[in-house]
């Protein structure tokens, strides 16, 4: 009987609320904020342009995240893990700021995968932390 009730108090624990996010401001409500990083030099072809940026942004950026992002351009550089080749060049930089719930990963990774797929990349660097944030 001792199991049972200890089983029991592990249950009850899995299920209590996740701790209140404090923020310090009134206004402000807990965020995720992600920053990915989308290189634009493309193999065998020039750079993605700005009209590609804009169209994979409306298709893909904009359904996965309607509330809202900022875009902006930056340089940077990149080792490659297999051939250990250093590389630089243009990149897109998507600062998106959303609510934590249960479809959040799946639409980062959607955003992901579709620019890795579309623009044939290896891989989109992404930064994700806890923040505070109100629009």
């Amino acid at each position: 009987m001792p199991a049972l009730a200890w089983l029991l108090l592990l249950a009850d624990c899995a299920e209590l609320p996740e701790p209140v996010y404090s923020c310090p401001l009134p206004a402000e409500r807990h965020m995720l904020v992600a920053e990915l990083f989308f290189g634009r030099n493309i193999k065998g072809r020039q750079p993605l342009t700005d009209a590609e940026w804009a169209e994979f942004a409306a298709r893909t950026i904009s359904p996965n995240f309607p509330e809202g992002f900022t875009a902006f351009d930056g340089e940077g550089q990149w080792r490659n893990p297999r051939t250990g080749q250093i590389t630089g060049g243009g990149t897109k930089i998507l600062l998106v700021a959303a609510k934590p719930g249960p479809d959040l990963s799946r639409r980062l990774s959607a955003v992901i995968d579709a620019y890795k797929a579309q623009f044939h990349q290896q891989s989109v660097g992404i930064i994700t932390r806890d923040s505070c944030a109100a629009f």
